[in-house]
Parts: structure tokens; C-alpha cells; sequence
């Protein structure tokens, strides 16, 4: 049987991150998590990387500020999982996975790099309205740097975050469902695709090792949660057996709004715009030349959205 690779996990004290280093450890990888010396009083932190070195992970000291300690950091392992965040609300960091990839291209022995997407596939949101756009606009110059460095590579496309898209029922600026009433983006009807986060972790580390995925983009796509907002909506009724009722805002109302809000708030309204009014995460076939999570890993029980849901009850 064939050696599980070494993976090193960046941002894995982050939302996603400490997702990937669990997953990473529970697929029996020894796993590596970079951690920054300046980490100062930041008590949380310091505890969540305790809790990773008592699961077996080994801490190491980098720094996007120190070439060298990204050198020394990727020479220890043969894949890398970059979790930094590219969320505006939270903080913006994207391009920072340059400095990566200069560290990788130097140490010359990582088998695959995994960069920070594990979203809307930014290949194909050419098109995408400003101010929203950033965001794929520095995937595109990270994906660009990876391949002109020679880089092996795995592109995962998760779609939607269940946290931030269930609990609130598809509306922005709502985590928790509400049970008095809902607004739909416009009929409600365009579909999306919703992923629970542990879920994109597993996948994620699954496809590090696996050649079907080598230098591909894996979208993934749980069959049972590709729903319209109306469908999620009915799916939270029937767990509360009740039936909201509803209003909705149509997309020259949404865009209206949006113009109002404060750049980060309008990053991510953009995002909502493509997902509920243009249904870009399942308007196309995957086509040759990627793949589909759960279709190739049959084994992962994922979490369908009514289960999902069940956890607001």
C-alpha cells in the first residue's frame, strides 16, 4: 500500500483550516500546521494548536514575512493545503499565496499544492460584476503563478459554505434560520449547491493523493444538495412544521441595496447576486478535464441539507 504524503496545512487555525488539519489527521496523514511566532496573545489560537499537537499534528513556526521559514516549512512535506481567507467581512489574503508559491518552486518537492478556493470555480466568473470580482480575479493570478511555476496542483470548488448559507436560510447578513419569515431572491427558484464544511474538508484531503485529480479541478457537488432557495426553505418548514411567510426582493432591489453597503459588505453581496439571482454554481455540466467529489468518493456520507438543518432545531 502505497505511503500516505506528508501534508502541510497553512491558515489551519482558520473557519476551513482547522476542518482540513481534523480531516487531514483522520486519513492518517502526518500533518503539519504552520503557525506564525507572532502569534501574541491570541489565547484561542494558541489552545486550538495545543489541542492539534495532543491529535498527533506537529506545530511549525512560518511566517509570510520570512521566505526562508516557508522554505524550511514545505520542505518537510509533499503536499500543502492553503487555507488563508479570502473573505472581505473577515480579511483578504489571497495574494499572500504568492509568497507560497515562491516557497514551493524553491523547495522543489511538493507532489501537490492545494491552493485557497473552495468556492465559486473562479475560472469561470470571467464575467463577474465589481466589486465581487476581486476575489476571482487574485484566485486567477494564484492559479496563473502555480502553473507557470510548474506547480502540481488541485483546484477544489466547494460552492457553498453550509454555515453561512443554511443557517440563514440563503439570506445574507443571517446565520440562524429565522421562523417568522423569509425573503427570497426573486422566484426563489435558481439552484445552488450547499457543502457542510467538514464535508469539503474530507473531500479535499481525499483528492491529495488520488491521480484522477492531479492538476484538475474537483467540484463538489453532493447530488441531494443542489436545491433552489425555495427548496431549502421548504426543507427548514417541514422540520418546524410550519410555513413562513414569504416576500421577495427582486434583483434591481437587490443590486440597489448593495450599492449602499460598504466595500466588504459589497464583495460579498456580489457573491450572493451570481449564486441566487444568475444560479452560477449549477448552471454548466462539469465537462472533461475535472471531476466530482462525491462521485468519486462514494465512500463519504455527506451531509444532506435537511440533516444539516436539523442541527437549528
Amino acid at each position: 500500500m502505497a505511503m500516505k504524503s506528508k501534508v502541510l496545512i497553512v491558515g489551519g487555525s482558520g473557519y476551513l483550516g482547522k476542518r482540513l488539519v481534523k480531516a487531514s489527521l483522520a486519513q492518517g496523514h502526518e500533518t503539519y500546521v504552520l503557525y506564525r511566532k507572532e502569534i501574541g496573545v491570541d489565547i484561542e489560537k494558541v489552545q486550538m494548536l495545543l489541542s492539534f499537537k495532543q491529535q498527533g499534528a506537529h506545530l511549525v513556526a512560518g511566517s509570510f514575512n520570512d521566505h526562508q521559514s516557508l522554505v524550511n516549512a514545505v520542505k518537510l512535506v509533499d503536499v500543502v493545503v492553503c487555507a488563508i481567507s479570502g473573505v472581505h467581512i473577515r480579511s483578504h489574503q489571497i495574494l499572500l499565496q504568492l509568497k507560497l508559491v515562491d516557497a514551493i518552486k524553491e523547495a522543489g518537492n511538493v507532489k501537490r499544492f492545494l491552493p485557497s478556493e473552495f468556492g465559486t470555480d473562479p475560472a469561470r466568473m470571467g464575467n463577474a460584476m465589481e466589486p465581487g470580482r476581486v476575489t476571482f480575479d487574485d484566485k486567477m493570478v494564484v492559479r496563473r503563478a502555480i502553473e507557470e511555476a510548474g506547480i502540481p496542483f488541485t483546484y477544489v470548488s466547494a460552492n457553498c459554505f453550509a454555515g453561512y448559507f443554511l443557517g440563514g436560510l440563503c439570506q445574507p447578513g443571517f446565520i440562524l434560520p429565522s421562523r417568522e419569515h423569509v425573503c427570497l431572491h426573486g422566484d426563489g427558484n435558481q439552484k445552488a449547491i450547499y457543502v457542510d464544511e467538514d464535508d469539503i474538508a474530507t473531500y479535499s484531503i481525499k483528492t491529495i493523493d488520488d491521480p484522477r485529480t492531479l492538476n484538475k479541478t474537483v467540484y463538489i457537488r453532493p447530488p441531494k444538495n443542489i436545491l433552489s432557495q425555495r427548496e431549502v426553505v421548504e426543507i427548514w418548514e417541514k422540520l418546524i412544521g410550519k410555513e413562513l411567510p414569504k416576500s421577495s426582493i427582486s434583483e434591481q432591489e437587490f443590486l440597489a441595496i448593495m450599492k449602499e453597503q460598504d466595500y466588504a459588505e459589497q464583495v460579498g453581496l456580489t457573491h450572493y447576486y451570481h449564486v441566487c439571482y444568475e444560479g452560477c454554481l449549477a448552471n454548466f455540466e462539469i465537462g472533461d478535464g475535472a471531476e466530482e467529489a462525491s462521485a468519486l468518493y462514494p465512500e463519504v456520507h455527506y451531509t444532506t441539507v435537511e440533516d444539516y438543518m436539523k442541527r437549528y432545531l
